[in-house]
């Protein structure tokens, strides 16, 4: 059993920043799993955010966030990070952690938490 929470949600202003967490623990050897990031606003689809390889390098990320949003992990904390600048009020969404392949479908990930609400004020 593989558990994932996620952490670090919350209000911000436009221009503001957060940083959420997403810690694993349970029968996974996590450097062994990519880490992607999705996220979900009211009445849209899940949609790929960005992923971490097991190794922490390289990272992917979908184009409406790259140079604002950042992708890191620790290995040894079983920990893996998005860091959020910039924020827009199309940022608002509820954001999950996943485990699994390197993708951006959810299909493709085995594991997943259970999520973290970000709403980002204009």
């Amino acid at each position: 059993q593989v558990q994932l929470v996620e952490s670090g949600g919350g209000l911000v202003q436009a221009g503001g920043s957060l940083r959420l967490s997403c810690a694993a623990s349970g029968r996974i050897t996590f450097s062994s799993y990519n880490m992607g990031w999705f996220r979900q606003a009211p009445g849209k689809e899940r949609e790929f955010v960005g992923v971490i390889s097991g190794s922490g390098s390289p990272t992917y990320y979908v184009d409406s966030v790259k140079g604002r949003f950042l992708i890191s992990r620790d290995n040894a904390k079983n920990t893996v990070t998005l860091q959020m600048n910039s924020l827009k009020p199309e940022d608002t969404a509820v954001y999950y952690c996943a485990a699994g392949g390197w993708d951006t479908s959810i299909d493709r990930y085995n594991y997943w938490g259970q999520g973290t609400q970000v709403t980002v004020s204009s």
